[in-house]
């Protein structure tokens, strides 16, 4: 049976907002929560960009409800044994309900310290060692790493969960989602791509769990959300590998342009009819994802709720 979450868009939300979503989500039946993790939002429109760590530690005491980063790169902007510490405490705070979802990152925020910026076969490179860091730390012992990308030295993790957090590795093309078969606890991706999964599944990942996550925008007619998504998420449609390589908020916003409404139309569940939104759980059920997030574009999260729990819960797949 798949596990239905919400998708908490920390480029969209200010903290306090996120939190109150949190519990809307677990009202509503949503069964867990996924939570972007980023120094920068895509574009100026969306506005937000909280410390994700400082939200989990809020989201442990707000619910109940599992936890994982969608997702956090280790490997430029943050050191991975930062990192280590920071997922430590935060399954602590959840009761072990916490996981690590990783990825290769963008530079739209792991530019910043004015780090160049890796090759994508490098960015893997990285992300594989860094979570072989991570690990290391996770046994709470004394550790010394000297590798081609990190050191660390004499350090150890003191505050630690029962069991080592799981770390899911994020992935988008044949490369990744064989290195999150190989490397990780868990898949996490945002496409319908069965081939995707399959590679996952195939190499080394198969009764491991598949997470992925898309967005809606609800609203009193299509038309109402149609503009509410072209506002603020037109860069969901950019091709290729704009998304990792753009520098900044400006440079997405130039990019967009190029986005037309009726690629935003034709991309995502708009307005009042519960079957589009079901259809596209189904399309991620049958893709092969254990665990499907859904994320509700713009202001109006309590009506989204309401409409979910009481129009589309009841129509999902069982």
């Amino acid at each position: 049976m798949v596990s239905i979450g919400y998708f908490l868009s920390s480029e969209e939300h200010g903290p306090r907002d996120l939190v109150r979503q949190a519990r809307w989500a677990q009202d509503a039946g949503f069964e867990r929560l996924w939570i972007s993790d980023h120094y920068h939002p895509w574009n100026d429109q969306q506005g937000q960009s909280p410390f994700v760590w400082s939200v989990i530690g809020a989201l442990s005491e707000a619910t109940t409800l599992p936890i994982t980063t969608a997702v956090t790169c280790p490997t430029i902007r943050t050191h991975p044994a930062v990192i280590a510490q920071a997922a430590a405490t935060a399954a602590v705070q959840c009761e072990g309900r916490f996981v690590l979802g990783v990825g290769s990152g963008e530079a739209l925020n792991e530019h910043i310290l004015g780090d160049p910026w890796p090759s994508a076969s490098r960015r893997l490179e990285m992300l594989e060692e860094a979570v072989e860091v991570i690990r290391k730390l996770h046994t709470g012992e004394d550790v010394e790493h000297r590798g081609k990308h990190y050191t660390v030295e004499n350090a150890r993790i003191y505050t630690l969960p029962d069991q080592p957090v799981p770390i899911y590795v994020s992935a988008f093309g044949p490369k990744s989602a064989q290195l999150a078969g190989r490397i990780g606890d868990g898949f996490c991706s945002t496409m319908p791509d069965a081939e995707l999964v399959k590679r996952f599944r195939e190499t080394g990942g198969h009764g491991k769990p598949a997470q992925a996550g898309f967005k809606v925008c609800h609203a009193a007619s299509v038309d109402d959300a149609l503009e509410t998504a072209f506002r603020l998420w037109p860069n969901e449609q950019l091709p290729g590998e704009l998304a990792q390589v753009l520098p900044s908020p400006k440079h997405f916003e130039q990019a967009s342009t190029l986005v037309t409404k009726d690629m935003v139309a034709s991309s995502l569940p708009l307005g009042p009819d519960p079957e589009s939104y079901v259809s596209a759980v189904r399309e991620y059920v049958d893709a092969g994802y254990d665990e499907v997030y859904v994320s509700q574009i713009g202001p109006d999260q309590e009506a989204f709720f309401t409409f979910w729990a009481a129009e589309v819960a009841p129509r999902l797949p069982g």
